[in-house]
């Protein structure tokens, strides 16, 4: 939980002056994913890195900003879809390198041998929390 804590606030730093959170900028990275077919919002909560139950309120500051739009389905009123604007685009192409550059820059103490094995034991803890999580 150190380490998550660490990682998240060496991201913060990066996106805090933008005005955007760490969880609006996941959103972001989400819906950019997923082009121009853009996703309904239980789509984009479930893949949240950090599961919220506020996804609307998340939606409701980004549409602020003018970085989302969305609109509610003609099929089916219940479901409504988000793009990502050319604002929100925008920024991330402007944050793009720099959270880049953090990533490298956390991982520079270990080699390319180590990383690997670190992914492939944290991909193991998900899949095992995930089963304990379901049950």
């Amino acid at each position: 939980m150190r380490t998550a804590d660490l990682i998240q606030r060496n991201y913060h730093r990066i996106v805090e002056p933008h005005g955007l959170t760490i969880q609006q900028y996941n959103v972001l990275r989400i819906l950019r994913g997923a082009g121009e077919a853009g996703l309904p919002t239980l789509d984009i909560g479930e893949r949240m890195i950090e599961q919220t139950p506020g996804i609307t309120r998340l939606l409701d500051r980004l549409e602020v900003k003018k970085m989302v739009r969305r609109q509610r389905s003609e099929r089916d009123r219940r479901q409504v879809f988000c793009w990502i604007t050319p604002v929100g685009l925008g920024l991330l192409e402007d944050i793009d390198t720099p959270i880049d550059q953090a990533g490298i820059d956390a991982f520079g103490g270990l080699d390319e041998s180590e990383v690997r094995s670190l992914i492939l034991k944290l991909e193991r803890l998900r899949q095992t929390l995930g089963k304990l999580l379901r049950q």
